[in-house]
């Protein structure tokens, strides 16, 4: 990754259609573990609710993934809902084919989960084998505690904590 300049662009709502877009190459590609189908239009669909809470909501933001100036991916961040979880959530992190195995999204991932001083959650469906290998190398390497733990909302998802460093 040495050679290629990255850049984590925050969007905003007028780019909310690229990302739209984006996210329909994503669904394609979680479609088998998540069963998506694509609606009669031949799209996946995209709760547009939910999309422009990304420009309305603290915490939350949409942001394209650049390498080399054109666009390679997106990382959406949400603010946790979930009962007594005080953590910001890696919700969607996508990388085009063209830029993977390259070390962006590792890259990315860890140095998101290391700034800062929130916690944060990471969370993926178990039967995703390259999600599962993704983030056990990403997590393992972090310079900050991370621990498994169990939440109620959807069984298929593993999660882990990214906490605090102890000082």
């Amino acid at each position: 990754m040495s050679d290629l300049t990255v850049e984590l662009l925050q969007t905003g709502p007028e780019q909310a259609e690229l990302i739209r877009n984006l996210y329909q190459f994503y669904a394609y590609e979680s479609s088998d573990w998540e069963q998506e189908d694509v609606e009669v239009d031949g799209r996946f669909y995209v709760h547009d609710e939910h999309l422009q809470r990304y420009w309305q909501e603290p915490q939350w933001s949409a942001n394209l993934i650049l390498v080399d100036g054109y666009i390679a991916g997106f990382l959406l961040i949400e603010r946790s809902e979930l009962p007594g979880l005080d953590a910001l959530e890696l919700a969607d992190l996508f990388i085009l084919k063209r830029y993977r195995r390259k070390g962006i999204a590792s890259a990315l991932a860890s140095q998101v989960l290391a700034s800062g001083q929130n916690q944060w959650l990471v969370r993926y469906y178990d039967q995703d084998e390259t999600a599962q290998a993704f983030w056990r190398i990403v997590l393992d390497n972090l310079p900050r505690p991370v621990r498994s733990i169990e939440l109620d909302d959807e069984p298929e998802l593993v999660n882990f904590l990214v906490t605090r460093a102890l000082h």
